[in-house]
């Protein structure tokens, strides 16, 4: 870590030189502003991207399998809230900082009464409403009314798959909520922050469904030597949390994520959910960036060989997985009871000074824990090399190679005579305007294949994304088709004469099914398809950048031999080899960020309507049956059947919504995604092959005309690009010193 420290500092150092250099250099007279604006503009974007070296850390596992405490554990302090149950709501993000900070981003109050107006779709009841217009949970009136019909519900109304479902849990957590979020939310997103005594508060927020479905995103600010600068750790929901969006938004933030910790509980070890979600993770493409905790329990084992034993089957499991899985044991809950000893409650006292008379299992801990974190740091670290130190180095090479070009170049004008100069001047000029030629064919080119690589992605997007043929939307279609429900599981709800409970109970299940679909199966699908994309346009640019980077050799390598043969001393320049920008670095530059994972259909009333009228008839018609003194037709079997008609057009609803969704979401993913990046990767790419061909000849005849006219000034002038080319020599010195330093360290790690 301090090997990367010393690294970062020195090419700050270089980069602030070269800063300094550039605006000696513009005291020149006629000198060219346009090529030092363009210098100064690069060491600025070197500036930032040093100081942007954001590795993201996303920590993982089944619920109550010990994340929380495990981030907690990490950091030497209690900041992320830590318990039993689903206790994490949101992705928590976590930095290093000056102090304890917590910053929640809120939903708008339009935000909240649209979800709320989604999920009132097919509720049971309309009479419960005394007001017509839209909800807006800011009315006492229409909280009170939604109170009431909620506590009218049966148990079975608000139970999906043997859990609360979502829309019933989202209705009664914005209610339960309102009171403590009312003064904070605006018309507009609104950021509140909690700092020093009030930092805790934020654990009311990140661990209460109540509250968290005010929020948008929550991020932290701990003051912890223990985390490394500039690394992103999430605490993410539970992996079996029973809601469904809790998925999406893990995978949301798994497409930034630069590493996995997964986190196993030694209580329960690999269960079906763990394989389930790592069986998704090697589908993403994600499951070589894991590395895997054992949480283990000192209550649950005696001894290391118990452990070890655990430790083994363990493994058996993961390797049906990944072959070789990265295994670490320890008890977190151990190691945060030794960092915070001083502020422990009497209870958790008595359980660490029990645990610390385990002395094998101490040790057994405290020896894997320290090589956790010695992985931990070098795997961190050693993303940061490759995120933050070769491209930055060679492109300071290059600029410091360009303005000892420029010193050297005037310098030897300087020193001719003013016919000798012209003459001297005119021959570079044409030799330029040769490498001018060379700039227009590459431009060319470079046109050429962005526009070859954009039709290929279009190609490779609309395939799969294609409502009929597709690879992603036919297959949720299918879903959707073949969905069935057992329409006597509502034969009780309809024998009661509470059709529209068992109509919601029905759309309540089918959404539920839908949404779990969707995260486990059709979200894995879409992350691999964007990563194969990716991939593809790194392949395209990689392929092309050999062909210019000869290119670009070889024509450098001649101007600087007619500039030698000119008798104009030139810099020794090396190969430099065209490298591509992290795309994780560049999508951060640019906002690039995938359409989130977890999706929400509209569903319209006319389903409710066309169902209630349908079951409307059947009791007309019976009624007229028995006015007529005929057989009357059973209540319970024509309930099934309307509920049978109204799944139809819930099923014909999503899927013309599907349809709509994934047409936006195609269109989404190539213009406002891939091709953006493809663009910012090509830019990128120009920017660093353009800056090879520099034109120093501008000014270069103004200059030689001044020293004519003050030959004082002009001996002052060679005297001061002498000391300039003498600074930028030292930092090519240091940049060669620095650039064998991250090759070396790069030789270590692999």
């Amino acid at each position: 870590m301090q090997e990367y420290e010393e690294l970062k500092s020195n090419l700050q150092g270089v980069n602030q030189t070269l800063c300094e250099l550039m605006g000696q250099a513009k005291t020149v007279p006629a000198a060219s502003d346009q090529i030092f604006d363009e210098w100064e503009t690069a060491c600025h974007k070197i500036a930032g991207q040093l100081e942007d070296d954001l590795v993201r850390v996303a920590v993982v596992g089944a619920i109550k399998s010990g994340k929380s405490t495990m981030i907690n554990a990490m950091l030497s302090g209690d900041f992320l809230k830590r318990g039993a149950g689903v206790v994490t709501s949101m992705v928590t993000r976590l930095r290093r900082g000056p102090q304890n900070r917590a910053q929640l981003y809120f939903k708008s109050w339009d935000e909240v009464n649209s979800d709320i107006q989604r999920a009132l779709v097919l509720f049971p009841s309309s009479d419960w409403r005394s007001l017509k217009d839209s909800f807006d949970i800011r009315r006492e009136t229409d909280r009170q009314e939604l109170e009431a019909a909620l506590k009218n519900l049966s148990t079975r109304d608000l139970i999906t798959n043997d859990t609360r479902n979502l829309n019933s849990l989202l209705l009664l957590s914005y209610l339960e909520g309102y009171e403590r979020v009312k003064d904070i939310i605006g018309e507009d997103n609104v950021i509140k922050e909690f700092t020093g005594g009030q930092f805790a508060a934020h654990q009311e927020f990140s661990g209460n469904d109540t509250l968290a479905f005010y929020l948008k995103d929550i991020a932290l600010e701990v003051d912890s030597e223990n985390i490394i600068p500039n690394i992103e750790i999430a605490d993410c929901q539970g992996s079996d949390s029973p809601n469904p969006l809790h998925l999406a938004m893990i995978q949301d933030y798994l497409l930034s994520a630069n590493l996995l910790i997964y986190v196993i509980s030694s209580r329960t070890g690999i269960r079906q959910a763990d394989i389930n979600f790592l069986s998704m993770l090697r589908r993403m493409g994600f499951i070589e960036q894991i590395v895997f905790v054992i949480n283990f329990d000192f209550n649950e084992h005696d001894s290391p060989d118990d452990l070890n034993r655990l430790i083994a089957r363990i493994k058996e499991d993961l390797r049906m997985v990944r072959k070789t899985p990265q295994i670490y044991t320890f008890s977190s809950l151990f190691s945060l009871f030794k960092s915070i000893a001083g502020e422990l409650s009497d209870k958790d006292s008595q359980r660490f000074d029990l645990w610390k008379k385990e002395q094998e299992l101490v040790s057994f801990s405290e020896s894997e824990e320290e090589r956790f974190m010695r992985a931990f740091h070098e795997i961190v670290t050693s993303q940061r090399y490759s995120i933050l130190f070769k491209a930055p180095v060679e492109r300071l090479q290059m600029i410091t190679n360009g303005i000892l070009k420029w010193c050297r170049m005037n310098r030897d004008v300087l020193g001719k005579g003013s016919e000798e100069s012209a003459q001297l001047i005119k021959k570079i000029k044409a030799e330029q305007k040769r490498l001018n030629r060379v700039q227009s064919m590459i431009k060319s080119t470079v046109e050429g294949t962005l526009q070859q690589i954009k039709r290929d992605l279009k190609k490779d997007v609309d395939g799969y994304l294609d409502p009929k043929y597709g690879e992603l939307v036919a297959p949720i279609i299918e879903f959707v088709k073949n969905y069935s429900i057992s329409a006597e599981r509502y034969s009780e709800q309809l024998a009661g004469g509470r059709f529209s409970d068992a109509l919601y109970a029905v759309f309540q299940e089918f959404t539920h099914e839908l949404d779990a679909y969707m995260a486990e199966t059709i979200n894995p699908k879409i992350f691999h398809f964007i990563k194969t994309e990716e991939d593809r346009i790194k392949e395209y640019f990689e392929s092309i950048t050999g062909p210019y980077e000869a290119m670009v050799n070889d024509a450098m390598a001649q101007y600087n031999a007619v500039l030698n043969n000119l008798g104009l001393e030139t810099v020794d320049e090396n190969s430099h080899e065209i490298s591509l920008p992290d795309f994780q670095a560049l999508k951060r530059q640019h906002g690039l960020e995938l359409p989130p994972a977890a999706t929400t259909m509209n569903y319209s009333k006319a389903i409710k309507t066309e169902a209630v009228m349908r079951f409307g008839m059947y009791n007309l018609a019976n009624r007229l049956r028995r006015l007529f003194r005929r057989p009357a037709g059973n209540s319970v079997k024509e309930g099934h059947a309307a509920l049978k008609t109204a799944v139809k057009r819930l099923k014909r609803e999503t899927e013309e919504g599907i349809s709509f969704q994934f047409k936006n979401y195609k269109e989404n993913i190539k213009f406002q995604y891939l091709f953006t990046l493809v663009d910012a990767v090509s830019a990128q790419l120009y920017e660093e092959i353009m800056n090879r061909f520099h034109d120093f000849t501008n000014g270069l005849v103004e200059l030689s005309e001044f020293a004519g006219k003050h030959q004082l000034d002009g001996t002052h002038l060679v005297n001061q690009l002498n000391d300039m080319a003498s600074v930028a020599v030292e930092l090519e010195g240091r940049l060669k010193e620095i650039a064998l330093e991250v090759k070396g360290t790069e030789g270590k790690r692999h």
